[in-house]
């Protein structure tokens, strides 16, 4: 319980102190008029009351992500409350902030025309074609998921099929297409403070019910009971709750709508370290209640991996379980919120991050009904054929598609805060450690990479380290070499 709750603090002061340093290197000035108010036009730039952005960028990028990826990291062991607390701090609440603030800075600029201004054409495109890719297949698996589990419990059918999924994508074509505060304006506010009052049940739960809590002595081996190494498997499972690609596609859109630069801080920064928090309680809460569970295992990560299996995988029923367990009916009502409308309220931004992506790189205004269709269209489709399909197999990429996109932000705001004559170390060290991730993932993860040919291979996981740390360092040369052929003599302290 030390652990947990020295976790849950170095997180607030992390919003309280560093959040501020992050905010001072940027230069926030509250005096600056902001795209909201320049480009406003009644769809997507819109000025909105700041909680309001905060709810809505917070359900943007939570997802089931903080919750899911928790329980799952936590197989781990105590090393993903470390990830948690330190990877959010210094990673992906300063990945997020810098993100909104520069495209806020850039009028709202999509992510991929921020990080083509900073990576060139190359990086340009491919931010284009992985940022549409992501979209479309969350948009996707973010249909079939909620509608598989709202059939569950209340069954609706066309015929001899569900009406869910339909149900669903139709929502998803009003958020698409509406004005951002027509809808995504006036449901977000609900679904994210029922998602915070279920996290704070769940907190009390972690305090009160019986059950014991590892500590940070246990934190440096791996507890997995599949034997998998913490590194880099941890980093890739525990993304949202630490660090998400994912998420700064979703933070232009909140770009478009901030009143004042100094909003940005509690909107990008606050909304992750809220993120991070969720995913504490989360993890913390798996442990307390596999601890106390009735099932095959002698410690609580075999047993939340025995009720796993007992469960078809299904993670969700971790979370079911919980609420029902500790908070009773109104814990279920929750539990319903969060696994059903979580994943739901980041399909719609998903497909309206992907309409405004692909709008910006063909500038194609979005005024009118019209114009948005234009772009929609193509997206639903595509979105539509990819539910159709069994992708089992390349939904397992999505988790390492989802990371290697913070490697191209990261990289890209390094420069840019380079260039400003800013301390650009703040991103750097995230981007080489997030580049070392995901280089050595794609070889060495049993079921994702490389290594599925090189099983029974002896030497293959270090040759996968090895290939890793090359790719890092060639990362890091070339971003040398590009500031021997960028002299900065400006560089400033904070």
């Amino acid at each position: 319980m030390i652990t947990f709750c020295t976790a849950f603090a170095l997180l607030i002061l992390g919003y309280v102190l560093y959040g501020a340093f992050v905010e001072k290197v940027f230069g926030a000035d509250r005096e600056r008029k902001t795209p909201a108010y320049e480009k406003q036009d009644g769809v997507d730039y819109i000025p909105m009351a700041s909680w309001k952005v905060y709810l809505i960028q917070f359900l943007n990028i939570a997802g089931t992500g903080p919750i899911f990826g928790a329980i799952m990291g936590v197989l781990f062991g105590p090393a993903a409350y470390l990830w948690i607390v330190f990877g959010c701090i210094f990673g992906g609440a300063t990945h997020d902030y810098l993100a909104g603030m520069i495209s806020l800075s850039k009028g709202g600029a999509s992510l991929p025309e921020v990080v083509g201004d900073e990576l060139g054409g190359a990086g340009r495109l491919t931010m284009r074609i992985l940022s549409l890719v992501l979209m479309v297949m969350v948009g996707a698996v973010f249909v079939t998921t909620p509608a598989g589990l709202l059939n569950g419990l209340c069954p609706i059918s066309l015929g001899e099929f569900s009406a869910w999924p339909v149900i669903i994508f139709c929502y998803y074509i009003l958020a698409t297409l509406l004005p951002i505060d027509a809808l995504i304006g006036r449901i977000y506010p609900v679904f994210g403070v029922a998602l915070i009052f279920m996290a704070i049940g769940v907190l009390f739960g972690v305090i009160g019910q019986p059950g014991n809590l590892p500590e940070i002595s246990d934190a440096f081996t791996s507890h997995h009971p599949a034997n998998l190494p913490i590194f880099p498997m941890l980093f890739i499972t525990i993304a949202c709750g630490a660090v998400s690609g994912f998420h700064a596609t979703q933070s232009p859109m909140m770009a478009r709508c901030l009143k004042n630069e100094k909003l940005g801080r509690p909107v990008f920064y606050g909304a992750m370290i809220t993120e991070g928090l969720v995913a504490l309680i989360w993890a913390a809460a798996a442990m307390k209640f596999a601890d106390m569970l009735n099932v095959e295992g002698a410690t609580p990560y075999e047993k939340l991996a025995a009720f796993l299996k007992a469960n078809n995988g299904n993670v969700a029923a971790v979370v079911n379980a919980i609420c029902n367990d500790w908070l009773g009916t109104f814990g279920a009502i929750l539990a319903v919120l969060g696994v059903v409308a979580a994943p739901i309220t980041s399909g719609d931004t998903a497909f309206r991050a992907a309409r405004l992506i692909a709008a910006d790189f063909l500038n194609f205004s979005q005024t009118t009904i019209k114009s948005r269709l234009m772009v929609a269209i193509p997206l639903f489709v595509a979105s539509a054929v990819v539910m159709n399909l069994n992708f089992d197999i390349m939904w397992r990429y999505f988790a390492w598609l989802n990371q290697s996109l913070s490697i191209f932000t990261f990289w890209a705001i390094t420069v840019w805060l380079y260039k400003k004559g800013k301390p650009y170390i703040i991103t750097l060290i995230p981007a080489l450690w997030m580049t070392m991730v995901c280089s050595t993932y794609i070889m060495i993860s049993p079921k994702e990479g490389v290594a599925v040919l090189m099983q029974g291979v002896e030497w293959w996981p270090m040759a996968s380290y090895a290939f890793g740390f090359a790719v890092t360092l060639a990362c890091l040369f070339t971003f040398i070499k590009f500031m021997r052929n960028t002299p900065n003599n400006n560089l400033k302290t904070v």
